[in-house]
């Protein structure tokens, strides 16, 4: 089976990076533009650091890339049933108002290395959350959060594979909380995973 960890290695994505390597696809044209034109953007502004991960033997090629910010869950204008839902397992002393949080902001991997042969969605979200949950972590944060594309492969890869919940139980909810009216479409659902559950 591929591995990132023994046939890759781990960067800042930028104009090096890029340069060096075969040109990046996700095969999601959005997403494609976020990582070959606004990400260093992100990164001068200290608005989200964008890595890759790049094939140790050339051509090299970048495998994947993620996007990560700071970010946080805050309590105060969600449903009571979602709010006891996300502090569940969180001890009573310790709840509160907000909860820190890593955004991955954007996250795709290269149709070249999609499919169950590689397996890189897997071992890139099992290193996210590692990296998160590492005692070398240099700060606290409890849960990992993300806009996913409102459409089913996204939705599985981050509910059904990798343990992600709605923030907001239903997608009505999640309109009323920004807004949205009803007859408008929800093109993003807000996800968490809880680091220690």
């Amino acid at each position: 089976m591929f591995s990132l960890y023994d046939e890759c290695v781990m960067m800042p994505l930028n104009a090096d990076a890029r340069q060096n390597c075969m040109p990046f696809s996700c095969g999601n044209d959005d997403l494609d533009e976020f990582f070959l034109q606004d990400a260093d953007l992100y990164a001068e502004e200290l608005l989200g650091k964008t890595y890759c991960w790049v094939t140790q033997e050339q051509p090299y090629k970048i495998v994947c890339a993620f996007t990560l910010a700071n970010d946080s869950i805050k309590t105060r204008a969600l449903l009571p049933s979602d709010k006891n839902r996300l502090q569940r397992h969180i001890v009573n002393p310790k709840r509160g108002r907000s909860y820190p949080a890593a955004l991955i902001g954007r996250l795709g991997v290269n149709t070249l290395f999609q499919g169950k042969d590689y397996r890189v969605g897997a071992q890139l979200m099992s290193f996210i959350r590692d990296w998160f949950r590492d005692a070398d972590n240099k700060t606290g944060c409890r849960f990992l959060v993300v806009d996913a594309y409102n459409d089913p492969i996204a939705l599985r890869y981050y509910i059904d594979r990798n343990g992600f919940k709605p923030l907001h139980k239903t997608e009505q909810d999640e309109k009323a909380f920004y807004d949205i009216p009803e007859e408008e479409p929800l093109h993003t659902r807000l996800l968490y995973l809880d680091l220690k559950t």
